[in-house]
Order: C-alpha cells, then structure tokens, then sequence
C-alpha cells in the first residue's frame, strides 16, 4: 500500500528565479534568494511579503537565516558574504569571503560556525564571534562545490556535492575528507544526511539524472533513484517523515519512500526548473524554489502519533521507534501546569510500518499503530504483534474487543476478538469512519450512524465531520466540523424501541435518535469526554471544556498541543506536542463531577458531591450553577460577597443584599441595592442605601419624586456642608429658601449669577450683591468693577425695580407648603401675575403692604422719592456722569495705559480668583 501523504499548498509566491530557500524554525517565514540579487521574506501564514532588499545586482546563489543571531546571511557572485538584521534590514557584516561565486552556506547548530562552498573549490569555516575569522580551509575538491550539509547526528562531520562527480565527507580541524564517494557519471549538485537515527546514509543527485543513496559507514552505494528527464538540481531527506525529495530541473518534485525506495508521487506546479528544496525539524512544511517562483506545501499531519491508556501509560512513535513513558514512573515529584513533565522513556523497538498514528483499546491493553496503508496491533505492555492487515483506516469501538477497519471508499470490515465478524458496504459511500458507541461513516453527503452489531443505520445526519467524540457513558457526542461542533444527546431507549417495533424508521434513520444540544462556533482540533463535560483544544491554541451551554477556559497554550487524556486520581488533563515532550494541568475531578449531576438534574448527587469541591473552587461552580438557571443554589455555594451580592440582587433578597453592602460599604453596591429597593417601592430602604452611597442625586430625585419634604431639607443642608453644590441649589429652591440659594451663590463666588438671581427672585438684595460683585471684581480689573451699575445709585436704569421689591414682601406673606397631590390644580409660576395677585391682596385688605402701609404705592410726597424732589439739574448730572465714565472706560485698559487683556465676566476662575 502506498504512504499516505496529504498534500497542501500552503504559499505560493510568484517572483524572479529562485536559487535557494530556507524556513525560520520559530517564525512562520519563508526566506528566498533571487537570481536578480533581491532577497524576500514571506509570511506563509498571512501570505504577504513582510521583508525584501537589494542584496547586490547579481545572483544571490544562498542565503540562511540565523534564528538565535536574528540574522539573515547571503552569499552572491560577488563573492561577497553579508550578514543583515532580519528585524531592522541592517547590514552588520560585508566581507569577500571566495574568489569566485558563493554556491552555499550551511550554518552549524549549536556553535558560532558557518561553512560556505564556491567555484573556487574550496570550502570555507567561518567563526562570526572571532569577528568573521576564517578558521579553516578545506582543500580537495577538484571542480565547483555545489553545497555542503552538516551531519545532524555528528556536528563535527560535514557532506560536500562537487562537479568533480565527487561527493566528500570532512572532519571540523582536519583539511583533507575523511573519505570520497564515487558513483556518479557526471558532477553533483547536491547532497544530504539522513536524520534518523538507525541508518546511516546520504542522498546525492546529479547532472546523470540520477539520485544515489550512500552508506557512508560503509562507503557504498546502496541504491540509485531513476525517473528524472533532467538534472537533478535538489535532494533532500525529510526530517520528520520517511521520505526523500528530489527536485529537477524538469520541472518536477518527486517523493521517494525512504524505506522502500518507491516512487510515492510527483509534484509538477507548472512554475519551470526546480533549484532547491527546504525542509524543517519538528514541521511537516517543505519550501520549493524554482524559475518563477516558491512554494511552501504541506506533508501528511502535524498531529505526534502518540497515545495515553487509562492509567497514564504514553506510547509514541518516534520516526519508525516506538517509544514508552510511563506518568507513575514521576512518583510524588510537584507537577506545575503547563511545565514540561521529565517523563523516563523506554525504547520498545521498531516498527515494520511508519507511524502515522497511535491509539490505545478502551481497556489500554492493546495499541494499534497505523500507517503506510497497513495497521498492526501490538500488546501494549511489551509490543507484541497481535494482528495486522491493510486498512485506509482503523477505529477502536467502545467495546475494547471490537475494532473495525475501512478497506476502501466503499468497504468497511467489523472485527471482533480479532477475527472479521461483518463486512458491509454503506449506501453512501465510506470516505472516513469513526469508533465509540455507535460506527460513524463519513460520505459526500453527511455523517451515517450504524449499530456495531447489526450494522443497521441509526441516523443520518447532513454534515461533514472532522471528528466524532463520544462520551463514556454513550449519552452525548460532539460532531466536530471545520468552523464549529455540535453537541447532540444520544436516546438509547428511543432507538431500541424504534428498532423493536420497527416503526418511526426512515430512510435517514430513526429521528429520535438524536437530539441537538447546541452549536458552538469554534474549531476543535482534538478533544475527549469526561463525564458530561467535553474537554478541547481550538485552533486559537486554547485548552477549554464545555459543559452546560458554559465554556471554561482552563489555559491559553503557547503552541500546538494534542490531548493525550485524564487520570482522575491526579485530577490532571494531559496533552503533548509534534516534539513529543508532554505537558499537564489541573482540572478536578470533584467539579467536574459535579457539574455533570447538575446537567442531569441530580441534585442528590451534586449535594453528595459538593463538600468534596475546594472552596476556592465553589464560586467557579457557582457561576456554572448561575448560567444553568439555579440562581438560589448558586447563592447558597458561592464564597464570594460580590458574586453573592448580584445573586442577591438578582433574587430580590433585599435583607441579604443589605447586610452584604454593610459588610462591603461599597458605593456601587449601596447604589445597586437603592435601585432595586426603588424599584420594589421600599423608599426607605432607597433613602438609606443613597445616603451610604453619598448619591446626592439619587436622594434628589427620590425626595422629589415622593414629595418628602423633611428628606429634601435634610439633602439639601448635606449637600451643601458636602460641597455638592448643583443638588444643595436645587434642594434649597425646591423648598422655595431662596435666601439660602443666594448665599450659596454667594459662598462659592458665582457673584454674577447671584446678581441675576437676586434681580429675579430677591430685589431687597440686589446693592449688596452688586456691591460684594464690585468688590471681588475690582482685586482683578477696577475699571471693570467701576462699570457695574448699582440700583441704589442709578435706580432710574433698573425700570420696575420698585415694584418688585414690594412684590418680594408681598410673596413673604403668601408662603404655603401644599402637598404633591395638589400639583395638577396649582398655576404654574410661569403663568401667574404676581404684581395683580398683590393689588387685588391690597383691595381687598388681605395685605395691608409693606411695614404696615396699606398703599406702600400712595407714598407721601415726602416719602416718594419722585422725579419732582429731585432737582433736574441733578438728575441730569448724574446721566451725564455715567455717560461720561463709560465713554471713557476702555476694556482693553488695565489702567498702565498700554491696554490690558480682555476680561471674560463670564469666566469662572476670572471670577473665583
């Protein structure tokens, strides 16, 4: 059977010819070195170009980055080496490092080391923290060095392709190669190691169109490639897969299995010559490099092929090696979440198949290892072979013997206790399956249930799944799509009654089958059940559980991680990357537990199972308890006041609420609990709460609206011993004590405003305000203080001045306090004529006037001061006396005779000062 590779293309750049690429190990970049002397640096996650310069305008043959330096370093026809700054495109280093074209650059793992090959023939050790010293010369080569790799397995050894036909292996210190390998007719282009771990071997290819695998322990041989029409310009080993790469320059890729040396496929993009292959450990992304253009593809799955049993026992494939972690092994060692667990890892041999994926039985006690179209199943205490066969796929049903398998798009084979008990072939196709409670089968139209043992049709739902999990019990299931997953509750008893009386089946399957709980927009990559509550992973890189139609975050991951599963005595959730190191975070048991008694309305259970939650844990199961509807419970578990004070709230618990905001003597608390109190008409509750809360505008509006008149008196006196000005005005004129309005005018130094007011509503005093108004005044602009005219001194500007003072007496005499159900009978201020209320008072000996005259306007000669007793020419002085100061009174004039600043009478801190 042929390796399964999934294939996707993941960038594509169109551009100049390019000559060689590279992948940023951390960073999603993609670096290409063009033929022009530019060099690009893409985002293959975004696919935009995020970076490109000028190297020089000639070929830039190779170029590198260098993560730990955040460097990128070129070597062009120029012979000249540069090193750049990825970050800030600055060009840190420039030297002529051969005396003919740079062909390649390798960079050394772990120590300050680059090598770089030329036309010249020689190849190069450069030392960047000696200052780019050259350290060594490597002699030998009789034609161009085409490339040079370094040993991943020895960092002391290197690889070097010549057109002397020649491939060479060196020692770091040693001039001369350790030895030579001969094979090819014509001169090679290039060469790399085999990263894995049980052969030794190199893979070279050459202008003979053919690629050699070495044995270069043995320094033969073993096999030679054939296919390509053209030169072979790139090989490559990948380092996570078992495969090799060749590119030529017929335009092709080609995947070779690296095991059987079979040709798996041929990648043509249409895009010319192919000039150089890239490939990164710990990724599954190879870049491409060719005439017109790169490309970025994507191989297999990313997803370890590892699995965990029950009791914590992990197997994982490493390349072609099994290997085994056990988490008892760790003892009482201190777990911290997300912290890499120092697991002891036992080699349990090799595997005659790759792995592509791991997954343990039910019980654990077997493990079936999948890949290369085949499956076996091992014992998985000591990896004995159990059972095997060809499969496109292999699923474990929740009865740990029982096991099916997809032969094919259109075939699926039932197994049990190793031996085929069914075969049968789904009406709408087998494009994937999935095990638990009842066998899924994926087709181009939907997701089809069937009973394992009469493999009858469930249920047939209209959508394509990703993945299908189902809880332990059988109950629930999440159907995992690519944008979302649904969670739907299993009826048992539904189906096997349908099934017995054969009745309410369609041809979709039985309706009651199913029932959809919810649907969530989010992507699941892995997930599993424990209890009622179904724990994930997302493609945002967070690890979440879902219970309730509530989902709870339980870490925001650093990378791609995979759930490996639960060990409940530990109360810890384990997961693991693509580099196999396994990670662990707390996640109790007791919540979860109770939790899925809520769900299932078990209030016995969850009582039995409540003194068991922590106490720091009770007020997350509070908010759970919340979200559910059970807003009393909630209250009655959480430990934490402010969350129990919005329950109270919530449940109109007045009294708790009360003595929660004495206990807190919050202000937002006191101003939640006076809302509420309003709102259920106890006012007296409201008034205290808006007290406690210092709400001068909340008692406002409550003394108001209620019409308490001693409640106003009182917020009106606060309010101004508390300097709330705005609501102590208002409070004060409200109750109709204008005096005490004015004064607070007066208090605060709003001398213009207490001016107008008395103007309006306390003629009487009128001078003395105007007086203390000129007074502040004149300590900013005297001039501006000499223009305000004051009534005592030019009555005769203020028309009906007199008049209103002997209404303001009038209106002493008629104060009332009326209660607020008089409001609707009483004439509004605005419409009533006060000085007709006072005449017809006068007429008719209600009022007897001011200081006991009973036509204050019936004045004595003597007493009225009319314009008679004024002598004319006086009067006449006077008008001409003012005239006279204002057309000589210039704003502008600050009294230097150089002018002055213009004065805003309106200006607050003008007139506070």
């Amino acid at each position: 059977m042929p390796l399964r590779l999934d294939i996707k293309r993941r960038l594509s750049a169109r551009s100049d010819r390019v000559k060689s690429v590279d992948l940023h190990p951390t960073e999603p970049w993609m670096l290409a070195s063009l033929y022009n002397g530019n060099v690009h640096i893409w985002n293959h996650e975004s696919q935009t170009l995020i970076k490109s310069f000028e190297v020089c305008d000639l070929p830039v043959r190779a170029a590198v980055f260098v993560a730990r330096k955040n460097w990128v370093i070129t070597g062009s026809d120029d012979m000249q080496l540069r090193v750049f700054n990825y970050n800030t495109l600055e060009k840190s280093h420039m030297f002529e490092a051969h005396s003919d074209y740079i062909r390649s650059i390798a960079v050394h793992p772990t120590q300050p080391y680059i090598l770089t090959s030329s036309d010249d023939m020689l190849i190069k050790l450069w030392d960047w923290e000696k200052k780019w010293l050259c350290s060594q010369v490597f002699e030998g080569h009789t034609h161009y060095v085409m490339q040079v790799v370094i040993n991943p397995k020895d960092n002391n050894t290197f690889a070097s392709a010549s057109l002397d036909r020649t491939v060479k292996v060196w020692q770091l210190g040693s001039p001369a190669p350790n030895f030579t390998l001969e094979g090819h007719e014509k001169g090679v282009n290039c060469v790399d190691y085999y990263s894995g771990g049980d052969k030794p071997y190199l893979v070279s290819g050459a202008d003979d169109r053919l690629v050699k695998i070495w044995d270069y322990q043995n320094k033969n041989c073993v096999q030679t490639l054939e296919g390509h029409a053209q030169n072979i310009s790139c090989v490559s080993y990948h380092p996570e897969l078992p495969i090799i790469m060749t590119g030529s320059e017929d335009g092709t890729v080609r995947i070779w299995h690296a095991n059987t040396y079979r040709l798996e496929t041929t990648l043509n993009y249409g895009l010319e010559r192919v000039w150089t292959i890239s490939n990164q450990r710990g990724s599954n992304s190879v870049a491409l490099g060719y005439d017109e253009g790169s490309i970025i593809i994507k191989l297999g799955r990313e997803e370890p092929a590892m699995s965990m049993d029950i009791n914590g026992k992990i197997i994982w494939a490493k390349h072609a090696e099994i290997q085994q972690a056990n988490l008892k092994s760790m003892g009482d060692m201190e777990i911290k979440d997300g912290e890499r667990l120092g697991l002891g890892v036992k080699d349990m041999g090799s595997c005659e198949i790759y792995p592509q994926t791991i997954s343990h039985n039910p019980n654990g006690r077997f493990v079936v290892v999948c890949g290369d179209g085949e499956y076996i199943i091992y014992t998985a205490m000591a990896l004995r072979n159990k059972s095997f066969g060809s499969a496109l796929e292999f699923i474990w049903s929740n009865d740990a013997s029982e096991y099916a398998i997809r032969e094919n798009s259109t075939t699926v084979k039932i197994f049990k206790n190793f031996k085929e008990r069914k075969n049968f072939k789904p009406d709408f196709g087998a494009e994937g399956i999935f095990g638990g409670v009842l066998l899924g089968v994926k087709s181009s139209s939907g997701l089809a249930f069937y009973d394992w043992e009469t493999t009858s049709l469930v249920r047939r739902i209209e959508i394509i799944p990703k993945n299908v999990f189902w809880s332990v019990n059988g109950e629930l299931v999440c159907i995992a799509t690519e944008e979302s997953f649904f969670i739907l509750k299993f009826d048992q008893d539904a189906v096997a009654k349908a099934q017995e009386a054969n009745e309410d089946v369609t041809e979709d399957g039985i309706e009651e089958a199913f029932d959809v709980i919810c649907e969530i927009q989010e992507t699941v990559k892995t997930g599993l059940w424990i209890g009622d509550c179904f724990i994930y992973t997302n493609s945002l890189n967070r690890l979440n559980y879902y219970v309730g139609g509530e989902i709870v975050t339980i870490s925001h991951l650093d990378r791609v991680m995979y759930l490996l599963g639960y060990i409940p005595k530990d109360n810890r959730l384990y997961l693991g990357d693509k580099e196999l190191n396994v990670v662990s975070f707390s996640l109790l048991l007791s919540v979860l537990e109770y939790q899925t008694a809520v769900m299932r309305r078990d209030f016995q259970t969850a009582d039995k199972v409540l003194p068991t939650v922590p106490r720091e844990q009770r007020t997350r199961v509070a908010h759970f308890l919340e979200k559910q509807g059970f807003k009393p419970q909630a209250m009655a578990v959480t430990c934490d006041p402010e969350h129990k004070f919005d329950l109270a709230l919530g449940l109109g618990e007045l009294k708790l609420a009360h003595d929660l905001a004495t206990e807190a003597q919050s202000e937002h608390k006191w101003k939640q609990l006076a809302e509420l109190a309003t709102k259920k008409c106890e006012f007296k509750l409201a008034q205290e709460c808006l007290h406690n809360a210092q709400d001068f505008g909340g008692l406002l509006m409550l003394a108001s609206c209620s019409g308490d008149t001693g409640m106003m008196e009182k917020l009106a006196d606060t309010a101004a011993d508390n300097e709330k000005n705005n609501v102590a005005f208002l409070g004060f004129f409200l109750q109709g004590k204008k005096e005490k309005c004015l004064d607070l005018l007066c208090n605060t130094g709003r001398y213009p405003e207490a001016a107008f007011f008395a103007r309006t509503y306390l003629p009487n005093r009128i001078s003395e305000i105007v007086q203390t108004w000129k007074e502040n005044l004149a300590k900013v602009n005297k001039k501006a203080a000499d223009a305000l005219a004051d009534p005592t001194d030019y009555e005769n500007l203020f028309t009906g001045l007199k008049e209103a003072r002997q209404v303001e007496e009038f209106l002493k005499t008629t104060v009332t306090t009326l209660p607020a159900k008089a409001y609707p009978t009483v004439t509004l201020n605005a419409d009533r004529d006060v000085e007709q209320e006072m005449q017809d008072a006068l007429t008719s000996g209600t009022y007897a006037g001011a200081e006991g005259s009973a036509q204050p306007e019936q004045e004595t000669e003597s007493a009225k001061p009319s314009e008679a007793a004024v002598p004319p020419t006086t009067k006449k002085t006077d008008e001409e006396d003012l005239d006279l100061e204002l057309d000589d009174f210039d704003i502008d004039d600050d009294g230097t005779g150089e002018g002055g600043d213009d004065v805003d009478l309106d200006d607050e801190d003008f007139l506070e000062d």
